[in-house]
């Protein structure tokens, strides 16, 4: 059964869509069915995993607003085992058009609905903000995940994020779950990040993803050749860090999974 995962942020710059394309590629290599929907109408997901947003002539604004199937729409990524629903700029008109709609919150959970089982990981790329798109995501999400940049002002948007959270649980989608937060953007060289990632763990302690995202060039550099990191560069202290932090998310969805069965088979 496949479970569907917001990455969310309403701060940008954070490195929300670097997280989705390179956690997202990194599952695939070993082994997961990946679908990565891109729900921001700068669409920087879409051309990251190599798809030349020019030549699309649909995307899951057709979707959320038409009601498109999701299948039409996806492009197969660099990838084995991974597909991606793309966006263009006609999505950032969405937010207007979906606040008159029917159903506005849920339209992407019943797309999702039909699609969701054929993946192992739907990872959901938000924009940048706490509006109509957003909460369609977590509306339709099993569980958000955080990225976090390692300075101050990020904790300040924290809190912001999860009364938004709060929300959706108490109207929209009580079961949504926090799968992690991931720190990113780490510079070594600063007091400032250290001490930044040191109060988030004080705070939210598990919650927080033991692996941690450093500064890189390299990933920064992949997205102007279409490429995750993995194939632009996978021998840098980017892609060991992605890489590390998809299998910790395996690890902890492992033993999740785990525990469930044994309270299963106490109670029966």
């Amino acid at each position: 059964m496949g479970q569907t995962v917001a990455c969310a942020n309403q701060k940008g710059g954070v490195g929300k869509t670097t997280t989705v394309v390179n956690l997202g590629s990194y599952l695939a290599l070993a082994g997961e069915r990946i679908l990565v929907v891109d729900l921001d109408p700068q669409g920087n997901a879409t051309s990251g995993l190599g798809i030349d947003r020019s030549g699309i002539e649909q995307s899951v604004y057709d979707a959320v607003i038409d009601g498109k199937p999701l299948r039409e729409l996806m492009h197969p990524g660099p990838l084995p085992g991974l597909d991606v629903v793309p966006s263009t700029i006609a999505l950032a008109g969405a937010e207007i058009e979906l606040a008159t709609a029917e159903a506005r919150e849920r339209r992407l959970r019943r797309l999702l609905d039909v699609v969701v089982n054929d993946y192992d990981y739907v990872l959901v790329d938000c924009p940048p903000s706490l509006g109509l798109l957003t909460v369609n995501a977590l509306t339709a999400a099993d569980s958000i995940l955080i990225p976090l940049q390692c300075e101050y002002y990020a904790l300040e948007g924290l809190t912001q994020l999860l009364a938004t959270i709060d929300l959706v649980r108490d109207h929209l989608n009580p079961d949504l779950a926090i799968k992690g937060i991931a720190l990113t953007m780490f510079d070594g060289r600063t007091k400032l990040s250290a001490d930044v990632a040191a109060e988030v763990r004080r705070h939210l302690g598990k919650l927080v993803f033991t692996t941690v995202i450093p500064r890189s060039v390299r990933l920064s550099e992949a997205p102007s050749h279409g490429l995750p990191i993995p194939r632009y560069a996978p021998e840098s202290t980017g892609a060991v860090a992605y890489r590390t932090l998809a299998q910790e998310v395996l690890d902890r969805d492992r033993h999740t999974a785990e525990a469930g069965r044994v309270e299963a088979q106490v109670a029966s």
